[in-house]
């Protein structure tokens, strides 16, 4: 395949505040979409008559398989006929999709409302670094990044506080208005203030082709497919605790009313770990620290099964820590997995990371599923998952590619 001419649109504009929020903000909704909804979850399974935890747990994982599916279309479409029309085609969808999970009558219908969901939210998810990509290269791209993501972050610790508030005082169904709500600004913000950025010249025209050879240049680099499994693997664990968080806080622990909190304080160690691997990846290389971070991560899950073998949870304190250290361990990893397999196919970016989302997404979705149908009564079939899918992802990188040296900047 030949490689695409450079869109830069902007070398010496500098990045400005109003711009950096609104990016951040078209990000944000996803988190919205699936944190706020975390502490309704009982609630919801109540109105609709669906009793089952481990079946309601399927409307925090679904949004992720639309998630995957979305972005292998809305990426190549946004080559061919501009970012701002692709944008404005999945904030429709997620409107229409956010109806029918408010009129659902049971679970299934409710879990296609929110597959339908997650294909609106890819478009401008994965639109917003193709626009980021258009209009800044080099150090302002990546300070523009760094702050898009240290916004997004925030996102999942407020995000089910606010859940929680407005399904106190309003009900669940409120949550899903507000979403719309917030929606329909950042659209109308995006729509006012954000000028298209794919220039006319750099265009292509759509065809079936875009994928079928996106996919075989994909699978010529084993390097990429090795670290596209390990997101997977990563990603599918993470969603196991994700999908299940409501069910253990507030029905194993008994602890509804201070839940949010909870998963708040969890979140903040992925995002501290997020900024401490923006430091130190230019020393160690990403390579070395998304390895370092690896092993953590598995030797505290088969720690945590040793320990618990056969027994009850154990106390709150306890079972926190355990999950401090694994997230803390996941900022070291994700965005480093995605880079390395990024790193080879350069030349095929945008169809590439697409191809790469959705293989790792899909990969996900039915381990956390399988996982989380076993978190029953005690977190322990949790952290059997998070060690089965942490010695796979080892085994996976052993055999991929050597460590990558440290190096010393």
């Amino acid at each position: 395949m030949q490689s695409k001419p450079e869109k830069i649109t902007s070398d010496i504009n500098k990045p400005n505040f109003e711009f950096v929020a609104l990016m951040a903000s078209l990000m944000s909704i996803v988190a919205l979409a699936i944190d706020a909804l975390l502490p309704a979850i009982s609630d919801i399974g109540i109105a609709i008559n669906s009793l089952d935890p481990t079946t309601n747990q399927l409307l925090i994982t679904m949004i992720f398989l639309g998630l995957g599916i979305g972005q292998l279309f809305f990426g190549p479409l946004s080559d061919s006929y501009g970012r701002k029309p692709i944008v404005y085609i999945g904030f429709v969808v997620f409107a229409f999709a956010s109806l029918i999970c408010l009129f659902a009558p049971n679970i299934e219908v409710m879990i296609i409302g929110r597959i339908l969901q997650g294909v609106g939210l890819s478009a401008p998810r994965t639109i917003t670094i193709s626009i980021i990509r258009d209009s800044y290269k080099g150090d302002y791209m990546a300070k523009i990044m760094s702050f898009v993501v240290a916004f997004f972050i925030l996102i999942p610790i407020v995000a089910p506080a606010i859940g929680k508030l407005i399904l106190d005082q309003f009900g669940w169904e409120a949550i899903f208005y507000v979403q719309l709500l917030f929606a329909l600004i950042v659209a109308i913000w995006f729509w006012k203030r954000q000028v298209e950025t794919l220039k006319p010249e750099y265009k292509i025209p759509f065809s079936g082709r875009v994928f079928t050879d996106g996919l075989k240049e994909f699978l010529k680099y084993k390097e990429t497919m090795a670290f596209t499994l390990i997101s997977g693997l990563v990603t599918g664990a993470f969603l196991v605790y994700l999908s299940a968080a409501q069910h253990i806080f507030e029905n194993q622990y008994d602890l509804k009313e201070v839940f949010p909190y909870i998963f708040a304080g969890l979140a903040v160690s992925i995002g501290l770990s997020t900024f401490l691997n923006g430091t130190l990846v230019l020393r160690f290389g990403m390579r070395k620290l998304s390895f370092m971070a690896l092993i953590t991560f598995c030797v505290i899950a088969v720690l945590y099964v040793f320990l618990f073998w056969g027994s009850a949870n154990p106390s709150i304190y306890v079972l926190v820590c355990f999950l401090f250290i694994q997230f803390f361990c996941l900022g070291f990893m994700w965005g480093n997995f995605r880079s390395i397999a990024m790193e080879p196919i350069g030349h095929i970016a945008g169809i590439g990371a697409a191809i790469n989302g959705f293989i790792s997404t899909l990969l996900s979705i039915p381990i956390a599923s399988l996982i989380g149908y076993y978190v029953n009564d005690t977190v322990w079939p949790m952290f059997f998952g998070l060690a089965i899918c942490g010695l796979v992802s080892f085994l996976i990188f052993m055999i991929s590619k050597r460590i990558e040296k440290p190096q010393i900047a």
